[in-house]
């Protein structure tokens, strides 16, 4: 069908594409397969419709805090030891183990929110509430460019006393690294992070249907077609027929290359301006 809506009817519609059923496509079942599954990749780290933002949460258990602490009883277990040697002699480098584990889907982490807050709103007696109970018991009772000025200024406090977090992470490692002190971490306690994560083609179906998907996909399917019928080069067939699996895998990398610039023109999020 023409709005694939599975992964067998994205195989349809490929091969279809390609000439079949009036062709016979010299591709095996496994060879479909990995090229779907590479198409679905590009498409997952590169389109813009292939993730989507999503703000998960996660619950510390006293595992995390004993690795993230690193020290007394838990030291083994929260550093890693690597030993160098050399001429000048042996140095041991050490890595805290400082990290939760992240679930495969996602790809992308932007932030962490704050752990806590305490530098303006702690208690009953904060900043934000004593401004509200003092200041705005009713709407004229003050203007409300000063209002936006002093909570920019309770913030910009807040920011300098109690920074964000800092965070490391990388997809092929599944971690999410916390540069903070652990001892202020209790066990029970949720960290909430911005992230990005993976649309999965068997929960979202219309991920089939995407129109750089087919395209992508189709180009893949149609060069490990010539790339099979390469070494078939000369050979004729009843008929007169010629097999030209070299011109059938030329024009597939042609077709691949028009298609990723398009997907850095038309379909991937452009990166930000870097100052400085």
């Amino acid at each position: 069908m023409a709005k694939p809506a599975s992964r067998q009817e994205l195989i349809d519609y490929a091969l279809r594409q390609l000439g079949a059923p009036v062709l016979e496509i010299n591709v095996s079942e496994e060879q479909i397969d990995d090229r779907l599954d590479d198409a679905l990749q590009y498409f997952n780290e590169r389109h813009f419709d292939g993730v989507e933002k999503m703000f998960l949460k996660y619950q510390f258990t006293q595992n995390d805090i004993d690795r993230g602490r690193a020290r007394g009883g838990s030291r083994s277990a929260g550093i890693v030891t690597t030993t160098v040697s050399s001429g000048l002699g042996s140095f041991n480098w050490e890595e805290n183990s400082n990290y939760i584990p992240i679930p495969d889907t996602i790809v992308g982490v932007e932030r962490v929110f704050k752990l806590d807050n305490r530098t303006i709103t702690s208690n009953l007696f904060n900043v934000n509430y004593q401004l509200f109970l003092n200041d705005i018991y009713w709407f004229s009772s003050t203007e409300l460019v000063n209002y936006y000025v002093t909570k920019r200024y309770l913030e910009d406090i807040d920011w300098i006393v109690n920074p964000q977090r800092q965070i490391r992470f990388n997809k092929r490692q599944n971690r999410l690294y916390i540069d903070m002190s652990w001892d202020s971490i209790v066990a029970g306690n949720y960290l909430i992070m911005e992230c990005y994560r993976i649309l999965d083609p068997t929960d979202f179906t219309k991920v089939y249907n995407d129109s750089f998907l087919k395209l992508y996909f189709t180009a893949t399917l149609k060069k490990q077609w010539g790339q099979n019928l390469i070494k078939f080069q000369g050979v004729k067939l009843p008929g007169g027929v010629e097999l030209n699996g070299r011109q059938i895998y030329d024009d597939a990398v042609k077709e691949l290359e028009e298609i990723r610039m398009r997907m850095i023109s038309e379909f991937e999020t452009a990166p930000f301006d870097l100052i400085g």
